[in-house]
C-alpha cells in the first residue's frame, strides 16, 4: 500500500507587546500570506510612533519544512483591548513578547504584558528586543533583562521586525527555546514505571 502523504501540523504562536513594540511589523514580514489586521486610527498618537494600532488581532502564517505551519497571532498593545489577549492565548504553543528599545516605558508595559501571559499559561516565550538602531546589543539586551526581571534562563534576541532575515532568525530561535523546554519538561516528569514502583 502507497504511503501517504504526511499531514500537515499547525502551530499558534503568539506576537504580543506594547502599543508600538513592532507586532504588526514582525508579521507583516515573515508571513506568506496577506496578514490579516484589524487596525484603527488612533486619535492621540504621539507624533513619534505610529497613527494606527491593532484593536483585536493581527494573524499571518508562515510554514517550515514541508508539513509544519505557524500560525502567527498578533496582539493589540493597547490596555483597553487587554481582554483580547486571554482569547488569543488559549491554544497557544508559546509566545514571543516584543519590546521597542526606543521608548522605555515600552520596557515597563512590557513587564506586565509578559506577567500577564505567563499567569495565562505555562508555556515557553522568548523576547524580541526591536528597534536597537546604531546601539550596543548585548548592553540594549542586558538593559532589558534587568527591567523586566527576567529569569537566568530567559532568552533575549534583538530583531529588526521589519528585517525578513532578522525575523525568520528570531522564530527559529523561539522554536529551538520550545524543543528544550519540552525536553526539560520530560526530564522532570517521572517515569510510569518510576510512579509504580513507589506505589
Amino acid at each position: 500500500m502507497p504511503r501517504g502523504k504526511r499531514r500537515s501540523r499547525t502551530t499558534k504562536i503568539v506576537v504580543t507587546g506594547p502599543y508600538d513594540a513592532g507586532k504588526t511589523t514582525f508579521i507583516r514580514t515573515i508571513s506568506e500570506i496577506t496578514v490579516l489586521s484589524t487596525e484603527r486610527e488612533v486619535s492621540d498618537a504621539d507624533p513619534a510612533t505610529t497613527s494606527r494600532t491593532t484593536v483585536a488581532m493581527d494573524f499571518g502564517r508562515i510554514t517550515v519544512g514541508s508539513n509544519i505551519a505557524l500560525y502567527l497571532f498578533g496582539t493589540p498593545g493597547q490596555e483597553r483591548f487587554e481582554f483580547m489577549w486571554d482569547i488569543l492565548a488559549e491554544g497557544m504553543l508559546g509566545f514571543i513578547l516584543l519590546v521597542d528599545a526606543d521608548r522605555p516605558v515600552s520596557v515597563t508595559e512590557a513587564r506586565r504584558i509578559r506577567d500577564h501571559f505567563v499567569e495565562l499559561a505555562d508555556v515557553p516565550s522568548i523576547v524580541v528586543v526591536n528597534k536597537i538602531a546604531n546601539r550596543d546589543a548585548d548592553e540594549v539586551i542586558a538593559g532589558v533583562r534587568e527591567q523586566l526581571d527576567l529569569p537566568d534562563d530567559a532568552v533575549v534576541i534583538t530583531a529588526d521586525a521589519r528585517d525578513r532575515d532578522e525575523v525568520k532568525q528570531a522564530l527559529l530561535v523561539f522554536l529551538q527555546n520550545v524543543q528544550g523546554w519540552m525536553v526539560a519538561r520530560r526530564s522532570t516528569q517521572p517515569s510510569a514505571d518510576a510512579t509504580l514502583g513507589s506505589a
